[in-house]
């Protein structure tokens, strides 16, 4: 397929030679991080019509590069399909050609929808998914067609997808029917409220560790000065919060893509253009880190009596992550953090890490 033909380059920008800007490239290449920019808001509510990105390029291309040594690739801005199937069709087509080159892709802009697109290009080429989703909503609404509120329970129902874990972050009680947020934990999924989540990502960073596909939904994001997301809100993760998440996101050792829905894409607020620019430049951070550790690790294993019941808690060396289970194979543990250690030394012993 001829990408020509629905992404539009990029104007070229003149950067210094320590900025981002000046590693950037324009060619998906093996290992690199892809930056795809979309208009398709439909399933939101907006609309479809190409926007100019040239302003969040600008705010991200002139942030420092450091010492990071994976490429970077801004793809260009993908054009709107006639229908809103059409946009998801030709979405998952770019993103099949990225995960072919073992790149990670980074959609921004466009509705919460095109979530389902990245489910569904990464199930070919991965099975038993563990898909995070950063949202202030939870909804399983049954309709034909495909929207912000009907992508979830299409990803649950398709017979050929595979999901191993779910996790809901940043859900609000007062914007969700309770109906959705109880099937959620029929199933036993994990669901996390906002207010568990500012200040500090020591609780939520488990379900980052081993996520393939994150996807964030700006809805999530509170706004200031001028609306931040398609539905903007006044409670939310902050600025420092949510890039301090893009950089656990980034740090994922599964990590295949990453998606930034909802955002306002008609914004002309430089304050919101920069939050997108430096939730990229975060993430991007996180990945690098995460590459950069050593493939050999070490574990201190720590043994909990609780109700005459022993438990293991294993310590990593290097990072001082925390699992939970004593099978030699790291794998087989479920990562935990600290907390949960030192509340199960008390005797109590989070659910979560039960669950057969």
């Amino acid at each position: 397929m001829n990408f020509e033909d629905f992404i539009l380059s990029p104007r070229k920008f003149k950067t210094e030679s320590w900025q981002i800007g000046n590693r950037i490239t324009g060619n998906i290449k093996e290992g690199s991080i892809v930056l795809l920019f979309v208009s398709d808001c439909r399933g939101a509510g907006a609309d479809a019509e190409i926007q100019d990105f040239t302003s969040i390029r600008k705010e991200f291309y002139k942030l420092s590069q450091l010492d990071f040594e994976i490429p970077v690739v801004d793809l260009g801005d993908l054009v709107s399909g006639k229908s809103i199937q059409d946009s998801h069709y030709i979405l998952q087509e770019v993103l099949s050609a990225c995960h072919q080159k073992g790149a990670v892709p980074v959609v921004i802009g466009g509705s919460n929808d095109l979530s389902y697109s990245l489910f569904s290009a990464l199930n070919i080429y991965r099975k038993n998914i563990n898909y995070t989703q950063i949202s202030n909503i939870i909804s399983f609404r049954q309709d034909e067609g495909m929207d912000e509120y009907t992508f979830l329970g299409k990803i649950f129902s398709t017979k050929d997808f595979s999901i191993r874990n779910y996790h809901h972050l940043a859900y609000q009680k007062h914007l969700n029917e309770e109906d959705s947020v109880r099937l959620i934990r029929e199933v036993e999924f994990d669901i996390v409220r906002l207010a568990e989540m500012m200040n500090s990502t020591e609780k939520t960073e488990p379900f980052f560790r081993r996520a393939d596909l994150v996807t964030v939904n700006c809805d999530a994001i509170e706004s200031f000065s001028e609306p931040f997301s398609l539905h903007p809100q006044v409670n939310g993760l902050n600025r420092r919060e949510i890039c301090a998440y893009m950089k656990e996101i980034g740090l994922s050792e599964n990590l295949q893509s990453v998606g930034i829905f909802n955002y306002n894409i008609y914004s002309d607020s430089i304050l919101n253009q920069q939050l997108v620019a430096q939730m990229l430049w975060y993430l991007i951070e996180g990945i690098n880190i995460q590459r950069s550790h050593p493939k050999e690790r070490q574990y201190e294993i720590f043994y909990v009596l609780i109700n005459d019941r022993q438990y293991a808690f294993k310590r990593d060396t290097f990072s001082n992550l925390w699992y939970f289970g004593d099978d030699d194979d790291i794998l087989n543990c479920i990562p935990c953090s600290r907390r949960d250690f030192d509340e199960a030394k008390k005797g109590w012993l989070n659910a979560r890490l039960t669950k057969v």
